[in-house]
């Protein structure tokens, strides 16, 4: 097995993930009872060596639903008929989720205020609105 290579200068040693195999469940007929298709790729996060601390801390904190009690990550696909399809498909799930957890966040908001032109348009096409509404109105009686 290769080197997982997430993006953003990290790559994963293949030492660092663990891959199993076992029977897929639901229908398939034949080649679901005899062939281990379904891939369990367990990535432990807490004892990796290709995320610097403050990488790690942010994979944590975005992916910490799917983060066991022993700081392993663990994807699983079983979708697809061969053993082979499926392991591409959990490895890449993996280096998809690590990739997009070590995107930085965003900066915060900027907030504006509206220039005086702005406001002055604003209010000037509110009365003019309101103007239409009045002439549309019945006139009065006297």
């Amino acid at each position: 097995m290769d080197d997982l290579r997430v993006g953003r200068g990290v790559t994963i040693p293949a030492s660092e993930l663990s891959v199993r195999f076992s029977r897929s469940g639901g229908p398939g007929g034949q080649n679901v009872n005899r062939r281990s298709t379904r891939v369990e790729v367990v990535y432990d996060l807490a004892g990796s060596t290709a995320l610097t601390p403050e990488q790690r801390r942010r994979v944590k904190s975005a992916l910490r639903r799917r983060i066991d009690a022993r700081g392993r990550l663990r994807v699983v696909s079983q979708d697809e008929r061969s053993q082979a399809q499926n392991r591409e498909r959990a490895m890449e799930t993996l280096r998809r989720l690590v990739y997009d957890s070590l995107k930085p966040p965003p900066p915060p908001r900027v907030k504006t205020k509206p220039t005086r032109g702005a406001r002055e348009k604003r209010l000037a096409s509110k009365k003019a609105r309101g103007k239409v509404k009045l002439n549309r109105a019945r006139p009065s009686e006297e």
